[in-house]
């Protein structure tokens, strides 16, 4: 009678879980109930023991990249030109430039002027051009360099002074090309007549002409 009983019970556990499932599939639909049902009865993984998740990275640090590396100092033949007392007068003596791009002769040149003006090496020499001269402009033409000072450039200084001073200019704008000629402009206007000593500036300027005109 027991034993009756037993398989009896067995029989009807199986059944009802049978019928259950049967009603969700035909109210719900074949794959639709057994989403649903896997879905209930189903327990989520945790996540394992130890495991970090990464931070998420944001587009503005995607944008932003690596920090920009410093611009590299490009080597250059250009030269700006100080000054050097010698027994008998005065030495033009060249002395290097740092410039970032070595491929615009007119940056060069005018990195080169804006160094002699600004910031010359006076362990190399000295400067006879005054402190207060001003670059206007540089440009370097098919016919030769034209180089654009301020008023402050006629300024000051006896004869050798104004050789000395006109000498620095011709010569650092042609360190480029030493064959090359100048045009040297104060203040917009040609330069013709420099100094109160009245020494005269041939236009265009060039080294040989200088050298042939100006000994120092």
């Amino acid at each position: 009678m027991q034993d009756r009983q037993r398989r009896h019970r067995i029989r009807q556990v199986p059944l009802g879980i049978v019928a259950a499932f049967s009603a969700v599939i035909l109210a719900a639909g074949g794959g639709t109930a057994w989403w649903t049902w896997n879905t209930l009865t189903s327990v989520p993984d945790s996540e394992p023991v130890g495991q970090v998740t990464p931070p998420a990275t944001s587009s503005d640090d995607l944008a932003q990249g690596p920090p920009a590396a410093p611009a590299p100092v490009t080597e250059t033949d250009a030269r700006l030109y100080l000054l050097e007392t010698t027994d008998t007068g005065f030495e033009l003596v060249p002395a290097p430039i740092q410039v970032e791009d070595a491929s615009d002769p007119e940056l060069v040149l005018t990195t080169a002027f804006e160094q002699l003006l600004t910031e010359p090496d006076e362990s190399l020499g000295f400067s006879a051009i005054p402190p207060s001269t001003a670059l206007r402009d540089v440009r370097v033409q098919p016919d030769g360099v034209y180089v654009d000072l301020s008023a402050e450039f006629e300024q000051g200084g006896g004869s050798a002074a104004m050789m000395g001073r006109l000498g620095q200019v011709v010569y650092t704008a042609t360190s480029l090309d030493p064959s090359s000629a100048i045009w040297i402009s104060v203040a917009g206007e040609p330069l013709e007549v420099l100094g109160g000593e009245g020494l005269i500036v041939d236009q265009p300027m060039t080294r040989e002409l200088f050298d042939q005109n100006f000994p120092l």
